[in-house]
């Protein structure tokens, strides 16, 4: 089972702008911690055990945060607040690390994936979770990533995450064309090819990407050697082509929710999906929502 994981965070979060243009996108909250707390708990539930950080000159809050702080700790402690204090220092279990590298440059997602490769290295595969994207299991029985996961050691083979959207949203993803027929949830299909953001006549299929990968470590080389494409910059989409063309990629359907968090609506989405259930806020928050809904 893979226990390597990539999230790429280095990037300025301009959708989500002016609340990103001091704090990292990454450490906006839902309900009660960052959204980057929920893609790193997703991580280690599915088994993962050291999670690199892509990050950059900017994005220090998110280091901090998943570090310790002794002074606050201790604050706690003297304040008898041991529940808060517990919380802390079980952000992270022990046997979990958290190592951040930096990416220099903006120079795409191929650009900041190929930047974990002296700490994951070439000979071991490796999860990437983008943290864009909040992946909610909540009504199912297990885990889409563990499944993602599981299906990586089955078959041996890339395996991209996706989730069947309504066709008039094709034009806002990446989608993949199986070679057959598509997958079903909990399922992975061979691919013929990805297409990215195609209009919806030109669509293969209505299945989009949604930002979690699990990839063998021969990426690094095809990322090495893949010149800049859309934007000037090194796409991951591009080298997962090539690694297509080299030993297959397959398209593993999820069975759970989305919710894109790299745009305000999607914040909001999310907040309303995570608060209705959360354990001490959820009744409230139910309250709440239907005051507003009725006018009162």
């Amino acid at each position: 089972m893979i226990r390597k994981a990539v999230l790429p965070v280095a990037g300025f979060g301009t959708r989500c702008l002016p609340a990103s243009k001091a704090i990292p996108k990454e450490m906006i909250t839902i309900v009660d911690r960052p959204v980057i707390q929920y893609v790193v708990e997703e991580a280690i539930a599915a088994g993962i055990r050291e999670i690199v950080l892509v990050t950059s000159s900017h994005k220090s809050a998110i280091e901090n945060h998943f570090d310790t702080n002794a002074e606050l700790e201790d604050s706690l402690e003297a304040k008898g607040k041991h529940e808060l204090l517990a919380m802390l220092r079980n952000l992270v279990p022990d046997d979990v690390s958290i190592i951040s590298i930096r990416q220099g440059k903006p120079l795409g997602l191929g650009h900041a994936v190929l930047c974990a490769r002296p700490i994951i290295g070439d000979g071991e595969p490796f999860a990437v979770l983008l943290p864009d994207v909040l992946v909610d299991n909540s009504a199912n029985q297990t885990s889409d990533l563990v499944g993602m996961l599981t299906a990586f050691d089955k078959h041996k083979t890339a395996q991209l995450m996706v989730e069947a959207v309504d066709w008039e949203n094709v034009v806002k993803y990446g989608i993949v064309a199986p070679s057959g027929e598509a997958p079903a949830p909990e399922e992975s299909a061979e691919l013929s090819g990805m297409v990215e953001k195609p209009t919806r006549e030109a669509a293969p299929s209505n299945l989009a990407v949604i930002g979690r990968y699990a990839l063998p470590g021969s990426i690094f080389s095809i990322l090495e050697s893949t010149a800049p494409g859309a934007g000037g910059e090194i796409q991951l989409t591009d080298a997962l082509e090539t690694l297509r063309e080299q030993s297959g990629v397959q398209a593993y359907c999820m069975q759970g929710a989305t919710y894109d968090c790299g745009h305000p609506l999607g914040y909001l989405e999310a907040t309303l999906a995570f608060a209705r259930r959360h354990s001490e806020f959820g009744e409230a928050f139910q309250a709440l929502l239907s005051r507003y809904y009725q006018g009162v």
